[in-house]
């Protein structure tokens, strides 16, 4: 080729692949791509960052539930340090699985798994009336109950409609928004909460966020929340935030404790507990079709979701074996996902390994401990906004016929109004106000199933906003 038909460029890195095009050199960065597909090459060493800052996304989340459920019942403290130890080896074992599926458990996504929030209401009151042990054997028998349910997605998973799986996404992300707020002024309980120095350092790590987000270039912007814990958590140790108490008399290595509590199954457990299994299957669906959405640019196939949903049981029964309570996705990790674009499974796996290791070295689980709640909050904040915006999109994808307009007001009008009006359903059963009164998610997904089986599917409007429909049948949802 002659020098007159070559295109002057700048040498490329080795992180860089050049890409001719008719308008010059392309430089396309191999790293970055790699993070962005869900089986690209990349190094472990290299993958190890953005694993471990899902790691330290979820880690709090993780412990916060096995610490209230083991204060409810009464449990000493040696047993709560046990099932914290439990739980961060289940998490990093579910996340594994949903990353590498085993026969049809797993969905092969980007999940990170960790203990459900969902359960927390209704298994402080069996844990405390009932016993523990009669909350581990509901969570065993539950959490077979919901991996049967998946086995069978494909049949039921077409009342799952765009519109449906939109709002329940949608809904996630509004719910999260007050455990980011509540982390940012310092955590729910915490003594000094709304603290001009929780204040500050929620501050300085969103505001750490952002700049890195907005200055860096390449494969590393994705590293924003990783930057912004990390300069956190080291104004918090200037600050005096950060508590070593507890690496006082830690052990180097101890093995995960099996059946630490004996399981009794009590039915009336077992129906309350089965009842949130429920819910906590629709929030893995939303947090899959939010995931596939905004980071792979389509919806979940049966495969996929089939596995999520199964693996939410089988995890959870596997949860129940170790002592705890049931684990789910983690929204708050979709919501990295979202605002991240990092979806490369091998990456995601070194945040599993992370898991797995804080379950056999209590080391590990003390230095992600001490990390305080507001810096956290600071980082996490804008993750869960994200997840809300990536619900709107997926309304606008779904279409705006007069028919999905209604579906999506009435549902997210009821199912977060009622909600934050929780007395509204002092007239109801206790079991029923346990899994809707304080679980926007579970109303707005039940509010959106019925309108959406129940609304006729031919509805046309005129106005700026709706799509009108060519014919009756284009009216109808398109099942995800």
């Amino acid at each position: 080729m002659s020098d007159s038909s070559r295109t002057d460029a700048p040498a490329a890195s080795k992180e860089e692949e050049v890409v001719v095009e008719a308008g010059g050199v392309v430089f396309r960065d191999g790293k970055e791509e790699a993070l962005r597909s869900l089986d690209g090459s990349i190094g472990w060493l290299a993958a190890f960052p953005y694993g471990l800052q899902h790691v330290l996304a979820m880690f709090v989340a993780n412990l916060a539930p096995i610490a209230i459920i083991v204060g409810a019942a009464g449990l000493s403290e040696d047993m709560r340090a046990v099932l914290i130890q439990n739980a961060m080896f289940i998490a990093g074992i579910g996340t594994f699985i949903q990353l590498f599926p085993v026969w049809r458990v797993g969905s092969g996504l980007p999940i990170v798994m960790g203990i459900s929030f969902t359960f927390v209401t209704v298994a402080c009151t069996v844990a405390a009336t009932q016993g523990y042990g009669a909350l581990v054997g509901a969570v065993i028998i539950g959490g077979l109950i919901e991996g049967v349910l998946g086995l069978f997605a494909r049949y039921w998973r077409r009342i799952i409609t765009p519109i449906v799986a939109a709002v329940v996404v949608t809904s996630i992300g509004f719910s999260l928004l007050g455990v980011g707020a509540a982390s940012f002024g310092g955590g729910t309980g915490a003594p000094d909460f709304g603290s001009a120095q929780n204040l500050i350092l929620g501050t300085i790590s969103l505001v750490a966020c952002l700049a890195f987000q907005g200055l860096a270039k390449g494969a590393t912007k994705q590293l924003s929340v990783l930057f912004g814990l990390v300069v956190g958590y080291l104004v918090a140790i200037v600050m005096g935030k950060v508590d070593f108490s507890g690496f006082a008399n830690f052990e180097l290595f101890s093995l995960p404790a099996l059946m630490p509590v004996a399981p009794e199954f009590h039915p009336g457990a077992i129906v309350s507990i089965v009842l949130l299994f429920l819910v906590s299957a629709t929030e893995t669906v939303g947090d899959c079709s939010a995931l596939t959405a905004v980071a792979l640019k389509r919806s979940p196939n049966d495969r996929e979701l089939s596995g999520a949903v199964t693996a939410d049981g089988v995890i959870s029964t596997f949860s129940g074996i170790f002592g705890c309570s049931p684990v789910t996705s983690f929204s708050q990790n979709v919501g990295l996902v979202a605002m991240t674009g990092v979806v490369n499974r091998r990456a995601i796996a070194t945040g599993a390994f992370v898991l797995v290791l804080a379950g056999f070295v209590p080391a590990v689980s003390l230095v992600f401990a001490s990390l305080p709640e507001a810096v956290l909050g600071g980082c996490t904040i804008m993750m869960f906004g994200n997840i809300i915006v990536s619900g709107f999109q997926m309304i606008a994808s779904a279409g705006f016929s007069q028919r999905n307009i209604t579906i999506a007001a009435l549902s997210l009008a009821v199912g977060i109004g009622f909600t934050q009006m929780s007395d509204i359903f002092v007239i109801f059963p206790e079991l029923l106000q346990s899994v809707f009164a304080d679980n926007c998610v579970a109303m707005v997904f039940v509010v959106a199933i019925l309108a959406s089986l129940l609304l006729p599917k031919d509805e046309k409007v005129h106005g700026p906003l709706v799509v009108e429909a060519e014919d009756a049948s284009a009216g109808e949802d398109p099942v995800i």
